[in-house]
């Protein structure tokens, strides 16, 4: 999905150390939650995901570790294998009472390919491999929602609600405001453009969550506004590097805020 610890010399660690990553992965799936029934399917999903995120991470550090000119792509395979069986066995029973999810897999392989292909470049923190992270993760509010609310069968639950599609859309438009304000401040801090990039994506969502508001319904669709107005003051605030763990606790606070805006302002 994203970035590989390829090319490090010590120990790989059985989890990724890639921490503002599980806040993406988990935002998705507690905002989908807020559109469905609750079934123990829910938590498979959830659990399934996730296991996904460290699966595909140490997947790519092999890929990328190949491309080196001393590879030892070996190392990676322990922490691959603890983290693909568990995540493979909950994938294949999510099937049997889902079957459209594998719809949904080849799907997912798909923009997994393209993130193979910047490991190969040993380019996986370019803006774009990232935005395909974005989407893969923006996409799991309606398979969340589709999980809880459809049953067996070959074919997902339709019509979507509308209300999935502008949530799909909050999340898509808070998590690629979120990956550019980060590296404005961590990798990217020396280029100014990523700090002008930041700013005017987070004051501009802002404009864009009035308008899913609006869509949404007034006034309850007005808690969608909350944690982009929340995110537009925190990139105007915040324009200097700060230390990574400070800023993660900022940009937790924002995640936190649409989730409870995708409960808020839910139909009764």
């Amino acid at each position: 999905m994203v970035d590989s610890p390829a090319g490090r010399s010590r120990a790989v660690p059985l989890v990724p150390p890639q921490h503002g990553a599980w806040a993406f992965l988990g935002l998705p799936v507690v905002v989908g939650w807020s559109l469905t029934h609750w079934t123990p399917l829910l938590l498979a999903l959830a659990l399934t995901w996730v296991g996904a995120y460290p699966t595909s991470y140490f997947l790519l550090s092999v890929v990328a570790e190949r491309a080196r000119r001393h590879p030892r792509p070996g190392r990676f395979v322990r922490p691959l294998l603890v983290w693909a069986v568990p995540t493979t066995v909950l994938a294949a029973l999510l099937v049997c009472f889902r079957p459209w999810l594998v719809w949904v897999g080849l799907a997912y392989l798909l923009a997994f390919a393209v993130n193979v292909a910047y490991a190969r470049r040993r380019d996986q923190r370019a803006l774009s491999n990232d935005v395909v992270f974005v989407a893969e993760c923006a996409a799991m509010v309606v398979v969340t929602w589709a999980v809880g609310a459809g049953d067996g069968g070959w074919y997902p639950p339709r019509p979507v609600p509308a209300e999935a599609w502008l949530l799909t859309a909050a999340v898509a438009l808070l998590l690629a405001g979120s990956t550019l304000h980060v590296k404005s401040l961590i990798r990217e801090r020396g280029d100014r453009r990523y700090a002008r990039w930041s700013r005017a994506v987070a004051v501009l969502s802002v404009g864009v969550a009035f308008a899913l508001a609006a869509r949404w319904g007034l006034p309850s669709g007005m808690w969608l506004v909350v944690p982009f107005a929340y995110f537009a003051v925190r990139a105007l605030a915040v324009r200097r590097p700060t230390r990574p763990g400070r800023l993660g606790v900022i940009e937790l606070v924002g995640f936190l805020l649409l989730a409870a805006a995708a409960f808020l302002a839910r139909p009764s």
